[in-house]
């Protein structure tokens, strides 16, 4: 039975999966897009999800716990900087993932994992038209 369980074990033991998932979120942070197979996209977004939500929170624990399992201090930096203020007013769902196609090699579905982009475009203004 699967009581309590979650998460996907992606074929791997559970030190390696910790420590994928570790690398994953820290080039996420770092770059705000990365590319990777379905599953584990799936897997990086609750895991992002959960450290956009500790920047948010903006105390010394939180700091603190987001240190622990990102790899490197500049990105916890940014983390509690530039993406908590981004996403201040926002209860959730700060990833998306596109889904890309298929990897030439062994063919496992593909997916771009990003943040999504809370960027407000100007209202472009009409010209006028030649015919009057």
């Amino acid at each position: 039975m699967r009581h309590g369980k979650f998460g996907k074990k992606l074929g791997r033991t559970t030190s390696h999966r910790i420590a994928m998932l570790r690398n994953m979120v820290t080039s996420m942070l770092k770059h705000e897009k990365i590319v990777t197979t379905d599953i584990k996209a799936k897997e990086l977004r609750r895991v992002a999800d959960k450290m956009i939500t500790l920047g948010k929170r903006g105390d010394l624990h939180a700091r603190r716990q987001a240190l622990s399992f990102v790899r490197e201090p500049e990105t916890v930096g940014k983390l509690f900087s530039e993406l908590s203020a981004r996403y201040k007013d926002r209860s959730g769902g700060y990833t998306r993932i596109i889904k890309t196609g298929y990897r030439k090699g062994d063919n496992a579905p593909m997916s771009v994992i990003e943040f999504v982009a809370e960027v407000k475009q100007p209202k472009a203004k009409k010209k006028p038209s030649a015919r009057s």
